[in-house]
């Protein structure tokens, strides 16, 4: 039996304060209305002062199984995404075996499905193995059960022009997307950061931001040339930006993501040499961030993706150079996007709805997540106290990783309760035990 909710003076996108009723799966009423139709098994969660967000979507999340369980699990990671307000998350295909065939995507899709904390979407590899020579089975993953729509070799670039050329092809068939991991393999050859003043004077190999960009720019009239969808993952670099704001400028159908270390982060934290701060795209300098902010704010830059990639301490806990690339961020994302541009004034709560729910959902073509808070519309939800602030401790956090580049950081808000259909994934800031929701934390609702 499905549990209501009256979520009372809640701000949708941060707008006048109203009452929220979610009954069997949707919202059920919004104002006035809601109260009076909730009845008196209701359970009353208080919303004074917290916003209203449909639930959160993330393009770009590394679950790491199969085959790399000593890291996350398809569990751990989507309770870790549903405490950071995520409801669907699209799992990338750089495991082991790695997900380019139909049988592969099923499996981590019902994975998800079983584990019951957020959706997932698995993304197929564009190439088998990864290799970067043959196309993987896209259409058969397309077709199959997991209906998957974002193919990435993501972890590697698909360097070779004419693989990429008729991915972009392939895809556009059934209306897929090719998401590109930006990074010309000739330049990058040892590379452990970003190129520049930082490198030079700590002394480890440079990666140039023009490894990124010249990718980017060939795979923009690649896209224009077939007219096809085309992603880009973690731009990082202001060049970036301005080959992307060129290409929507001639009507080119690309779309890309941020990550939100890239929005916060600089080149300057390599100087301790901490593997924690060896992410790939590397962290870039002040201008940089500068860029890829204003970017966002604009618009060139479409949404906001985690990139959420966790390792076990002995892949973190080592020299620099032997230090694996990646960081978590899952339960992080909405604390920085809050810190870097809403309490900036760059952007509102509304656009934080866009960048990070109903954008992502719509290049994903995830049909029921990213809706409008309307009446009739699925109730997946995210409540957040933007009030809140919290010290970030890697090791409370529900992923199986602890190699968050924000350890010790005070960031600001907090996510108070997630809805998946209705059903609570988290209340009062701690996850739910069971697929029922049935275990209600303490905290802010009251019953």
């Amino acid at each position: 039996m499905r549990t209501t909710y009256l979520l009372r003076a809640v701000a949708p996108l941060g707008g006048e304060p109203v009452d929220v009723l979610l009954a069997d799966g949707v919202i059920a009423a919004m104002g006035p209305d809601a109260a009076a139709q909730a009845g008196d098994d209701a359970v009353v969660v208080d919303g004074a002062g917290l916003v209203l967000l449909p639930g959160l979507v993330d393009l770009h999340t590394h679950l790491r199984e199969p085959g790399r369980e000593d890291a996350e699990t398809v569990l751990s990671g989507t309770r870790a995404a549903a405490l950071g307000g995520f409801t669907a998350v699209h799992a990338m295909a750089n495991t082991t075996p790695t997900q380019d065939t139909a049988g592969v995507v099923e499996q981590v899709w019902r994975l998800g499905r079983d584990a019951g904390w957020v959706d997932v979407r698995p993304v197929g590899a564009v190439s088998v193995g990864l290799d970067g020579e043959h196309l993987a089975e896209l259409g058969a993953m397309a077709s199959s059960a997991a209906r998957v729509r974002v193919f990435s070799d993501d972890g590697k670039c698909v360097s070779d022009p004419v693989l990429m050329r008729r991915a972009l092809e392939y895809t556009k068939a059934f209306d897929g997307v090719v998401s590109q991991h930006s990074q010309e393999p000739r330049l990058t050859v040892g590379a452990q950061m970003h190129e520049g003043v930082v490198s030079a004077e700590i002394g480890l190999a440079g990666w140039p931001a023009v490894a990124e960009e010249a990718i980017i720019a060939r795979d923009v009239l690649l896209a224009e040339h077939v007219g096809s969808r085309l992603h880009v993952c973690h731009l990082s670099t202001a060049g970036s930006v301005e080959i992307i704001r060129w290409a929507k400028s001639r009507g080119i159908d690309v779309t890309a993501e941020v990550t939100p270390h890239h929005l916060m982060l600089t080149d300057e934290e390599a100087r301790g040499y901490d593997p924690v701060f060896k992410v790939t795209p590397p962290l870039r300098t002040a201008a940089d961030v500068e860029a890829v902010r204003a970017g966002l704010a604009d618009g060139t830059i479409d949404i906001v993706a985690t990139d959420h990639a966790p390792h076990p301490r002995e892949d973190k806990d080592c020299e620099w150079a032997a230090a694996a690339f990646g960081m978590t961020g899952l339960e992080t994302a909405l604390s920085v996007v809050q810190e870097a541009m809403v309490d900036t004034g760059r952007m509102t709560w509304a656009d934080v709805a866009r960048v990070l729910s109903s954008t992502p959902a719509a290049i994903g073509r995830v049909e029921d997540q990213g809706r409008p808070l309307a009446v009739g519309e699925a109730a997946n939800l995210t409540l957040v106290d933007p009030s809140a602030r919290r010290t970030v401790v890697p090791e409370e956090q529900g992923t199986a990783s602890a190699n968050s580049p924000f350890r010790g950081r005070e960031l600001p808000g907090a996510v108070v309760a997630t809805f998946l259909r209705g059903r609570a994934t988290v209340l009062g800031g701690r996850a739910q035990d069971g697929p029922d929701g049935s275990r209600r934390a303490a905290g802010r609702e009251a019953v």
